[in-house]
């Protein structure tokens, strides 16, 4: 049941970011381009995204167990390191060459786009990279 919720929650998610078109490179790097053609529709995206994350994240630390019975699992750690920030970095950066970020990379994938399989290809990599780093730690 667990998957199944998992599976339509994800398609719900991808769906969105069709409807909000910000599994189009092109309207993403548009809102980055605020010297030119610049689009805010991203950000009302964004502001919605975080409203309703709000609020799912004010109900989920309230509880021990999902409504399906699994255990919560919710970071708490306020830490901002060098880690962090070098992480952030290098999505903000990837992010603004590309106008994908992992969600509407698979969108992209599951369509079949060129841009999608290059993007998660190197994503995989990126996170092999890494895991290989933690791993030599």
């Amino acid at each position: 049941m667990i998957n199944l919720i998992a599976l339509l929650s994800g398609l719900i998610f991808g769906l969105g970011l069709i409807l909000a078109g910000m599994a189009n490179p092109a309207k993403v790097l548009a809102f980055l381009d605020v010297e030119g053609a610049w689009d805010p529709s991203l950000a009302l995206v964004m502001g919605g995204a975080a409203g309703v994350a709000s609020l799912a994240f004010a109900v989920a630390r309230a509880r021990h167990r999902s409504y399906l019975g699994a255990k919560m699992q919710i970071p708490d750690s306020r830490v901002i390191d060098r880690r962090l920030v070098l992480g952030s970095l290098a999505f903000g950066i990837g992010w603004g060459m590309a106008g994908i970020c992992p969600g509407p990379a698979l969108v992209l994938l599951g369509s079949g786009s060129a841009k999608g399989i290059v993007f998660v290809g190197a994503m995989l990599l990126g996170m092999g990279i890494f895991a290989m780093l933690e791993k030599n730690r």
